[in-house]
């Protein structure tokens, strides 16, 4: 469907619960790509499980990492997926081929990932207790600066065209610097105290940049939970920007305000008991995708199908009613029709272009041109089980494809080997555990019987003893 005919004359958010992803495993983070035609969901197997988001079926699997994936990133073109787990490793996946491109160790945990809205050489890192690295591929990686040395648990995002970077810390300052430069072009501080007051506050970008380095913008809006006095585990703007979805730390709750008037309109709930991991916006359609308890659940609107808005003169009928019709009006020449309907039969019979493809207003940039190597869809090759005789390349026979296909069984498969780094970070902090790790319940990493436990402790008897 187009997406011009997306464009709700309502509410433009989502008011129901609308089914859930399984992915097999737990799922921890989950993001969209820039059409919102595919989802990528971490999971805490190390996988990386791709969904088709229009079928809603899994497009492809990413035998990814070993331990916890805890952040992706999709490249502005879709052909690249930058993912991290918490064995502290960055890669750079090609998701066509499933393939591992780049890898990057680290030598401290890592909370977060994220392709360059532009430039796919660029990827921002934010280490725990430790400022934000800038990695730029094949050229090597740079920290950005802080304005407070004191404190370095830093969280950092781009802007939307990647001109910017913004930081934040725990004391509440917050940093604009411009990329790739690494120069601070602004800096203020929210009120002393107000990192706790659990009151989410909307700056406009422009408003603080010019207020230059410790200026004092005042935020647009002041969003809170007045009765509650909900702590936020998330938020997310809308793709369009015009509301704003803040997830509960405490509970699976989805707030969504507007942003212009500062009004709460929509309070999703989840299943009682349930903590949120994860929520993200679809970027074009009033669809949010959120994660708890290792399941992705999706909100959306409630479509009711009113077929009178595309056909003025069609009817909807409660029961049956016969259709006398013509002798011949179905028939290849129809002799009974009249000289006026065959003239509008003619200026109906116009050629529609199918093949050439118009670029949607909504992904087109003002100050850039349409990229072609975009990845929308994930091709998927059917499973046939009994082939017919003759089936193959060329109508090569069966024997002969069943020969080959022995040989390459027995082949062992080439993959392409990834490049791996080591990135070396100046007064990293070593030995920290990643916040993901310390959320595993301690019956899955004991064993399940008595013998199990014991084997266990001897084990660790002799590790003590070797050491």
């Amino acid at each position: 469907m187009n997406i011009e005919l997306l464009e709700s004359f309502g509410q433009n958010h989502p008011e129901e619960f609308d089914g859930v992803l399984d992915c097999v495993s737990l799922a921890v983070t989950c993001s969209f790509n820039r059409w919102g035609s595919l989802l990528a969901v971490g999971c805490n197997d190390g996988r990386i499980v791709i969904w088709d988001f229009l079928t809603r079926g899994i497009a492809k699997i990413i035998s990814a990492h070993v331990h916890p994936v805890c952040s992706l990133s999709w490249s502005r073109s879709g052909q690249k997926l930058v993912s991290v787990s918490t064995d502290n490793n960055v890669c750079i996946w090609d998701v066509l081929s499933g393939e591992c491109d780049m890898k990057y160790r680290f030598p401290s945990p890592i909370l977060k990932v994220q392709f360059h809205p532009r430039n796919e050489k660029i990827i921002l890192i934010c280490p725990m207790r430790h400022p934000g690295v800038l990695l730029k591929i094949d050229e090597g990686h740079e920290v950005i600066p802080l304005d407070d040395e004191g404190d370095v648990n830093i969280v950092a995002s781009f802007n939307r065209r990647g001109n910017y970077i913004y930081t934040g810390n725990s004391k509440g300052k917050i940093l604009a610097l411009s990329c790739p430069d690494l120069e601070i072009k602004a800096s203020f501080r929210i009120v002393q105290g107000a990192t706790t007051d659990r009151v989410i506050r909307v700056y406009d970008s422009k408003t603080i940049l010019k207020s230059g380095i410790d200026g004092d913008p005042e935020p647009i809006q002041k969003l809170q939970d007045l009765v509650n006095k909900t702590m936020w585990k998330k938020c997310c703007f809308s793709g369009d920007g015009e509301y704003i979805c803040a997830g509960s730390a405490r509970q699976h709750s989805l707030y969504i305000w507007e942003r212009s008037i500062g009004n709460l309109v929509k309070i999703l709930h989840g299943t009682k008991g349930e903590m949120l991991l994860d929520v993200v916006w679809h970027p074009v359609r009033p669809i949010v995708a959120s994660i708890s308890s290792g399941v992705v659940s999706v909100w959306s609107q409630n479509q009711v199908e009113n077929w009178s808005a595309f056909a003025p003169d069609f009817k909807e009928l409660d029961e049956n009613v016969e259709y006398e019709e013509r002798e011949s009006e179905f028939d290849q020449n129809d002799e009974d029709k009249s000289v006026e309907l065959s003239q509008e039969r003619e200026d109906e019979d116009v050629e529609v272009d199918v093949t050439s493809i118009e670029p949607v207003t909504a992904f087109c940039s003002s100050d850039e041109e349409d990229d072609t190597s975009t990845l929308l869809y994930l091709p998927i090759s059917p499973e046939i089980e009994e082939p017919e005789e003759g089936w193959g390349p060329e109508g090569a026979p069966i024997e002969d494809m069943k020969r080959s296909g022995e040989g390459k069984e027995n082949a062992s498969p080439k993959k392409k080997r990834a490049k791996t780094y080591d990135v070396n970070l100046e007064n990293a902090p070593l030995g920290e555990v990643h916040p993901l790790s310390n959320t595993r319940p301690r019956e899955k990493q004991g064993g399940g019987g008595k013998k199990g436990r014991g084997a266990v402790k001897g084990e660790s008897r002799k590790d003590r003893k070797k050491h």
